[in-house]
């Protein structure tokens, strides 16, 4: 086995020790549970809403539409998630790209629409 460390020095390839390679096979569920823990927390779409989008929606800042008003979400609920989704991403109005969750991934946005839209 072999591991790659990037330093400020080129990249060296050094040969694994037992006691090493032991200590890859415990920490690696570890950290890939990491990872995808922290991938779910971006999914919660309420989460994303609260931290990025109910500062405009609650008070319709720029025609945002508001939690709730049903006679405004209609017509997007009618062309679909996916429409409204890409409408976030590309941004409208007065509304930026992504509104303001540029580190959101289109599954955290796709969350975040949906529990919007269920309220």
């Amino acid at each position: 086995m072999h591991v790659v460390f990037i330093a400020h020095s080129p990249i060296k390839t050094v040969k694994c020790s037992t006691e090493v390679s032991v200590m890859i096979k415990q920490l690696g569920p570890i950290a890939i549970a990491f990872l995808l823990s922290a991938t779910y927390a971006n999914a919660d779409g309420q989460a994303t809403y609260a931290k990025h989008c109910k500062g405009c929606h609650v008070a319709g800042v720029g025609q945002a539409p508001k939690p709730g008003d049903q006679a405004a979400w209609q017509p997007r609920i009618a062309k679909g998630v996916d429409a409204m989704v890409q409408t976030v991403i590309s941004g409208k109005g007065a509304m930026p790209p992504k509104g303001t969750c540029m580190e959101c991934d289109e599954a955290a946005l796709t969350s975040a629409v949906e529990w919007l839209i269920a309220q």
